[in-house]
């Protein structure tokens, strides 16, 4: 008796868990835009595709990372303009004020270390479908888990955030 194949994601569910996933650093960006700032502690590293669809910025700044760039949102910031399919921010790069705009779809990893919290997404495929997700407690930003190879251990546990 013959095994059948499995069943082909037809759903897509990867694709909508970084996209709900990523919806969490629009959240945190929104907030981080409020009057209020930053609460606490608290601040991020975003890491971006510099040669995704739709970063912009200073061409001097973005040849310098031609692959990947992070940055860090904490004490010296600007204008940070969370928006519904990107985030634009003013930063200062060598003493000087520079905006970048990103799309979230760029965003490859988001780390407040204030609470070891990251959330880690793997580039876009050349279909533009995303393939995996992992969100995890990190122990620093320059040391990011690497994604697994192995599909049983893409699962996602939504443990932490479930209230008791």
């Amino acid at each position: 008796m013959a095994q059948e194949p499995p069943a082909q994601d037809q759903m897509h569910y990867e694709a909508m868990a970084q996209e709900a996933l990523r919806g969490v650093v629009k959240a945190a960006l929104k907030r981080a835009a409020s009057p209020e700032g930053l609460p606490g502690a608290h601040h991020f590293y975003v890491t971006f595709k510099t040669d995704a669809p739709g970063v912009s910025g200073p061409a001097d700044l973005l040849s310098k990372y031609p692959d990947e760039m992070t940055i860090v949102l904490q004490h010296q910031y600007w204008d940070l303009a969370p928006g519904e399919t990107f985030f634009s921010v003013t930063l200062k790069f060598g003493g000087q004020p520079k905006r970048v705009s990103v799309p979230y779809a760029a965003v490859s990893r988001f780390y407040d270390p204030s609470v070891q919290f990251l959330l880690q997404f793997e580039a876009a495929t050349d279909s533009g479908a995303v393939t995996a997700v992992e969100a995890t407690e990190a122990a620093a930003p320059a040391e990011a888990p690497v994604p697994p190879a192995d599909p049983a251990e893409k699962v996602v546990s939504l443990d932490q955030f479930r209230k008791k």
